[in-house]
């Protein structure tokens, strides 16, 4: 059977518990957008998909994606995941397409979106994201991975001392002080950078 364009798939929450009761969404979602999510969870295993597909059922994250399950054409499922974005380690880091910073630091994963960042606190002159992008121009991040999950390419650089105390220092332009207390509490050794495709 050719993959259809569009399938209907029902979309609930994983995160429920026995006590609580959670929507189910009912919608038409394309065969694309659904093998997109499959590759978070499989990567390009064709193989995979197929079996998947067949089911009629995956969970993502924190939600249960159901079908009615199908059989697909392993030509059809490797013509689509070839025309899907993959990892490609020869794509330059570009600074005004990140959309989002992951800062690392043990047992600590700090996820900053570039709307925050952007936000000037009152009487201050930079903004958090300013200093983000200044510190990976001096230690440029490498290509790690396609991140299907997150459709971005995924770039990363390990944090010296003297760029982490920075970025610790420079928390205080952040708006939110949740996030500026958990920064300058945190030691950092990477920074992730997320450029979508």
């Amino acid at each position: 059977m050719a993959l259809p364009d569009t399938i209907p798939v029902k979309i609930s929450s994983e995160a429920a518990g026995y006590i609580s009761l959670t929507a189910v969404v009912a919608r038409q979602m394309p065969v694309r957008e659904l093998v997109e999510t499959m590759l978070a969870v499989t990567g390009p295993d064709h193989e995979r998909i197929r079996e998947l597909l067949r089911r009629g059922s995956i969970v993502s994250g924190a939600s249960r994606f159901r079908w009615t399950g199908f059989e697909a054409a392993a030509g059809d499922i490797a013509t689509l995941v070839a025309s899907l974005p993959a990892a490609d380690p020869a794509r330059p880091f570009v600074p005004n397409a990140c959309t989002r910073a992951v800062l690392r630091g043990p047992g600590v994963r700090i996820e900053i979106p570039r709307e925050v960042a952007e936000r000037k606190r009152l009487l201050r002159r930079g903004t958090f994201w300013e200093l983000l992008m200044d510190v990976a121009g001096g230690t440029p991040p490498r290509y790690v991975e396609y991140s299907y999950g997150e459709r971005a390419d995924r770039y990363s650089a390990e944090l010296a001392p003297g760029p982490a105390a920075r970025i610790a220092e420079g928390a205080g332009l952040l708006r939110y002080s949740g996030v500026e207390a958990q920064l300058r509490r945190t030691t950092l050794d990477s920074v992730d950078f997320l450029v979508p495709r």
